[in-house]
């Protein structure tokens, strides 16, 4: 997975003298609190929403949970 913005900090981690780090991931989280009348209907609804706006696939990747 492409992670430019991780490459970049490691990279400066490096600068810094941290030579320790293998790999660095940054990332971020959306939470969404839906009302549905089914899971299956809400997973239907927020892959949706992640396709459409909240997720760019060219440099994201997405995950839904349901609790």
């Amino acid at each position: 997975m492409l992670d430019p913005e991780g490459n970049t900090t490691k990279r400066s981690l490096e600068l810094l003298g941290y030579n320790n780090v293998n790999q660095v991931r940054v990332g971020k989280k959306i939470f969404l609190e839906i009302d549905g009348s089914s899971k299956e209907q809400v997973i239907e609804d927020v892959d949706k929403m992640c396709r459409k706006l909240l997720a760019n696939p060219v440099i994201h990747n997405y995950e839904i949970r349901v609790d």
